[in-house]
């Protein structure tokens, strides 16, 4: 496996001087934001156009010792404010066409989120059955909405010989094991995840479980952040928490760097599980951590994985 890191942390700064802060790090790979929430690293306009670009900019990249594991262009297509929606899916679109032109395999984001109905302005996140209601928006949401929607931008994704890998995100569609093999079923082979552990512990999952129901080939893509559980707020207010992220003492969980939220025995475990299942890619460093600045989280999280990764492939003995 390779440790990489995704470019979001370093916002609006621009490329060159990302990779100049990367390179002491001796990493192997980068996922880059092309735009929406991870915001834009890099010209995309400018490279989609120019080939010469692309050439100086992949040069960048093999001087800095780095190849890119996924473009990054977290968004809701399906938002029901139709401006919202197309300005999010032409980022998504031109991000498939880069990532033909670079060679990209994978290109990361979220599975979006309806509204309630055809005249509701935000997105609905439904998590219960009952009021009766929200099985309504559910249904209306899947079957009109989300399963069309990655029916036909999956063939879009595979005609640039892309996978599109969802980041499994409370307040989108998919956000656990089950909506995201429900999503695979229905629109196509080439959509699976982008496996980040942080957002399933809060949950209650296990995502070590998670990781061995979804199997080597739903996984595209991983990410490496922890979170931590508070454990004398959550008896009290439970999981779901909508405080500011920085108000870390009465929140009933938190962002933490890899180490800090769960230790080496469980991400050994976690990357065993990962190879065992087939994953050999990027485990990709994603620095939310509001107790740490950037580079801290940087740091700790490198030397951390310098303990868990495996970088090897096994040898098989045999006995004569």
């Amino acid at each position: 496996m390779k440790l990489g890191v995704l470019t979001a942390m370093f916002g609006p700064k621009p490329f060159n001087e990302i990779l100049d802060i990367l390179k002491p790090f001796n990493l192997e790979s980068i996922e880059i934001g092309t735009g929406n929430y991870p915001g834009d690293q890099l010209d995309m306009p400018a490279l989609l156009k120019s080939k010469p670009k692309r050439k100086d900019f992949l040069a960048q990249l093999k001087d800095a010792g780095l190849k890119i594991s996924a473009l990054s262009c977290h968004g809701n297509m399906l938002h029901p404010n139709a401006n919202e929606a197309r300005r999010a899916l032409k980022v998504f679109t031109d991000t498939l066409k880069l990532a033909e032109k670079l060679g990209v395999k994978t290109v990361i984001t979220f599975s979006g989120c309806p509204g309630s109905d055809d005249k509701a302005k935000l997105p609905n996140w439904v998590t219960c059955a009952w009021p009766p209601d929200f099985l309504e928006i559910l249904d209306y949401q899947w079957n009109k909405k989300v399963i069309p929607f990655w029916q036909k931008y999956s063939k879009v994704a595979r005609n640039h010989g892309v996978q599109v890998a969802f980041e499994m995100h409370p307040g989108f569609v998919v956000y656990n094991t089950e909506t995201m093999l429900k999503l695979r079923k229905e629109c196509g082979d080439n959509l699976g995840a982008n496996f980040d552990p942080s957002h399933l512990f809060w949950q209650g999952m296990d995502p070590i479980a998670c990781v061995r129901a979804l199997g080597g080939k739903a996984i595209f893509h991983v990410h490496a952040k922890d979170v931590k559980v508070n454990p004398y707020t959550t008896p009290i207010n439970g999981v779901l928490d909508n405080k500011p992220y920085g108000d870390e003492f009465n929140r009933s969980w938190v962002f933490r760097t890899c180490g800090y939220g769960h230790g080496v025995d469980w991400w050994n475990e976690f990357v065993s599980q990962l190879r065992m299942v087939g994953y050999d890619g990027t485990l990709s460093i994603e620095h939310e951590d509001s107790l740490m600045s950037n580079m801290e989280g940087l740091r700790k999280a490198v030397d951390f994985f310098k303990q868990v990764l495996i970088t090897e492939k096994p040898t098989v003995m045999t006995w004569v």
